[in-house]
């Protein structure tokens, strides 16, 4: 879906390529989920976040999972932040990257648990899934093209002034 102004011209994208078309300034700014900045850590101006989209990350398993005396092997999206998170804990783990239906990982037996975005927890519970441990919490925020914020600094600037005011009204 396209949107054109007299000024600017929309179009939506999906979440990595939002920062994608932003980093490379095909778009001038762009509104993009936390977690897709933190994983794939773009070179934008993270300006701020906005009062939508809140979710958090989550160690998931199948319920009363006994964990295996192996290494584990950790099914993910976000494989950045997976290997971030068990490095934090002091943990060495195999991670499978999965690009979509991540909850099925432990169910059909690749992995022995999940770590993926969750804002409910519906999809985690309709698969017997059980929240081990919430981190992250995150929700969308704005982010910016480095040099068009420099060079097209007077047209934008109003633009990103609306997108503040209207996060402080929710």
């Amino acid at each position: 879906m396209q949107i054109e102004t007299k000024d600017f011209f929309f179009f939506f994208a999906k979440g990595p390529d939002v920062t994608t078309y932003v980093e490379n300034g095909i778009a001038d700014i762009g509104v993009v989920g936390g977690d897709i900045i933190i994983e794939h850590q773009p070179d934008v101006y993270n300006l701020f976040p906005l009062p939508f989209g809140q979710c958090r990350m989550a160690l998931a398993t199948k319920k009363d999972y006994q964990w295996p005396d192996q290494k584990k092997r950790i099914a993910s999206t976000f494989t950045n932040i997976t290997k971030t998170y068990f490095k934090e804990k002091g943990e060495s783990v195999d991670i499978i990257k999965l690009e979509g239906s991540v909850e099925l990982a432990p169910i059909l037996g690749l992995a022995d648990a999940i770590v993926d975005i969750v804002e409910t927890g519906n999809t985690l519970k309709e698969n017997g899934l059980v929240i081990e441990d919430e981190f992250l919490a995150f929700s969308a925020r704005l982010i910016a093209n480095r040099s068009s914020l420099k060079i097209k600094r007077e047209q934008l600037v109003p633009v990103i002034e609306r997108f503040k005011e209207g996060a402080k009204q929710r």
